[in-house]
C-alpha cells in the first residue's frame, strides 16, 4: 500500500545549518510510503527531462516534487518491518517504510533537493556512495556535518552531474545501521534517453542479515557468519523473477552492501558489464562472462540480449548464499548408519527423523514444523518438483510472446518436444 505520512516538526536544513522555520515547514513535500514485497511495475517520469525507468525487484521508486527546476524528494528513516519470504518477517530499520530504501531516480544534469527525516531513536546521516557531491554534502557525520537527530529534517542538495548507479545508505553508527537494513539505489539516467538505451532495465541490491529463528531482529554484531543473503532484502522463493521478452536487450544493477563478495552467475547467456559504481565502461574495455564477482561496496551493471528462450536460473556462485536459516555447528554425517541410534530415539522423541546421512537433498520437500519466523534451508517448487533453493537465487524468463512493457510473470517454460533431459531406459 502507498500512504501519505504526516511530517515530523523541528527540521533542520544542511545547506544552511540552521533551523527551518516553523512557517516553511509546509515547503516540505509530504513523504510517501510503501510496505509492499511486490515489484512495482515502471512508471513514466511525471515531469523533468524524459528517460526510461528502472524495474526495483521486490521494490519502487520515490516519486518527487518540482520546484522551481529543482526534484524534491523526501527519504524518512525509520523502523520497519520487512517480509523476507512467505512466513518470516524481519524488523529492521530502512527508508519509507520499506528496507532497502525506494530508489532514487534522476537525470545527469538534474539539481536534487533531498529531505532526509530521521525517526530512528539514535542520530543518522545519509551517504551519498559513488555521487560527486560537494564536501559538505557527503553525509559523514562528525567529518562533514553534524549528525542528524532523531525528530529532525535535514536538507541535501547538489547536481547530478555523472550519469550512473550509485547507492544510499549511512555514515553513523554504519556497522549496527547497515545491518539493520539501511540502503537504497540512486539511478542517474543519461541526460539524451537514447544514449545507452535498452528494453528492460532492471535493479537490485544484496544484503545479509543474521536472524535467528523465533527472532525478527537482526544481530548487528555479527560480521562473517550471515544465515540470509538476500537481494533487495528478500530470499529465494520470495524474490521477483526477471521476465523479459525474447531478443530484448536487458541492462541488470547489482549493488552489494554485504561483508562478502558475490560471483553472480546468470544461465543460458553470456553478459557484458557495461557499468561500475564509478559510471559507465567503454565499450572497448568490455568483455564476455556468465560470471561476474561483485565485491563489497561495488555496484556492477551488466548487459545481454535475451536470446535464449526459457527458465534461466540466476543466482550466486557461492552455494552457501542459496540458502536459508542455516546453522554453522551441524556435523557431517554422510555415510553414518543411524538406524539403530533412530529407534532408540524415537522412544524418546516421537516422529524424530534421521537427515544427513545420505546427503540434505531430502530437505527440499520435507514438511517438518519450523519454529517461529524462520524458513525452509532449502525450498521452491518448479515444474519439475522442488527446486531445493534459497537466498541469492531467482528466475530469469525469456518469452517471444512477453509483450514489450509486460512484466508479468508468465508461469512456467514448457520446452519443446526432444529438448529436453531424459531418462535411460537401458
Amino acid at each position: 500500500m502507498i500512504s501519505r505520512r504526516s511530517f515530523l516538526s523541528g527540521a533542520t536544513a544542511l545547506v544552511s545549518a540552521s533551523a527551518v522555520p516553523r512557517g516553511a515547514l509546509g515547503q516540505i513535500p509530504e513523504p510517501t510510503s510503501s510496505t509492499s514485497p511486490v515489484t512495482a511495475p515502471p512508471s513514466s517520469p511525471p515531469n523533468g527531462s524524459p528517460f526510461k525507468p528502472v524495474v526495483t525487484l521486490n521494490g519502487w521508486s520515490l516519486p518527487w516534487r518540482l520546484n522551481d527546476g529543482i526534484k524534491e524528494f523526501h527519504l524518512v528513516a525509520e523502523p520497519v518491518e520487512r517480509e523476507i519470504a512467505s512466513g518470516m518477517a524481519a524488523h529492521f530499520w530502512g527508508y519509507n517504510g520499506q528496507s532497502p530504501g525506494p530508489t532514487i531516480e534522476c537525470v545527469e544534469g538534474d539539481r536534487v533537493r533531498i529531505f532526509v527525516t530521521n525517526k530512528l531513536p539514535e542520530y543518522t546521516t545519509i551517504h551519498w556512495h559513488g555521487v560527486r557531491v560537494p564536501n559538505g554534502m557527503d553525509g559523514v557525520a562528525g567529518l562533514t556535518q553534524p549528525a542528524i537527530r532523531p525528530g529532525e529534517t535535514w536538507i541535501y542538495e547538489f547536481d547530478m552531474n555523472h550519469a550512473g548507479t550509485f547507492m544510499y545508505h549511512p555514515h553513523a553508527d554504519e556497522m549496527v545501521q547497515m545491518a539493520m537494513g539501511m540502503m537504497g539505489l540512486i539511478i542517474v539516467h543519461p541526460k539524451d534517453p537514447n544514449t545507452l538505451s535498452v528494453d528492460r532495465d532492471f535493479a537490485f541490491l544484496m544484503s545479509a542479515y543474521n536472524i535467528e529463528p523465533g527472532s525478527y531482529t537482526p544481530r548487528v554484531n555479527t560480521h562473517t557468519d550471515f544465515n540470509l543473503w538476500t537481494w533487495n532484502s528478500r530470499v529465494f522463493p520470495g524474490i521477483s523473477s526477471l521476465n523479459v521478452r525474447q531478443g530484448d536487450r536487458v541492462r541488470i544493477r547489482i549493488g552489494n552492501l554485504t561483508m562478502t563478495n558475490h560471483p553472480i552467475h546468470l544461465h543460458g547467456h553470456s553478459f557484458e558489464v557495461t557499468g561500475t559504481d564509478g559510471g559507465w565502461v567503454p565499450e572497448t574495455a568490455r568483455w564476455p562472462e556468465a560470471t561476474i564477482d561483485i565485491g563489497v561496496g561495488q555496484v556492477r551493471v551488466i548487459e545481454l540480449i535475451a536470446d535464449s528462450e526459457g527458465d534461466w536460473a540466476f543466482h550466486c556462485h557461492k552455494t552457501h548464499h542459496t540458502m536459508n536459516a542455516m546453522s554453522h555447528d551441524v556435523l557431517t554425517s554422510i555415510g553414518v548408519n543411524f538406524e539403530e541410534a533412530a529407534k532408540k530415539l524415537r522412544g524418546l522423541i516421537p516422529g524424530y527423523m534421521v537427515m544427513g546421512d545420505k546427503g540434505m537433498a531430502e530437505m527440499a520437500s520435507m514438511n517438518m514444523e519450523l519454529p517461529e519466523n524462520t524458513l525452509p534451508m532449502m525450498s521452491g517448487e518448479g515444474p519439475y518438483g522442488p527446486i531445493g533453493m534459497g537466498g541469492m537465487f531467482t528466475v530469469f524468463k525469456v518469452r517471444a510472446e512477453q509483450s514489450h512493457n509486460d512484466y508479468s510473470d508468465p508461469g512456467w517454460y514448457e520446452s519443446p518436444e526432444g529438448t529436453t533431459a531424459y531418462l535411460s531406459k537401458e
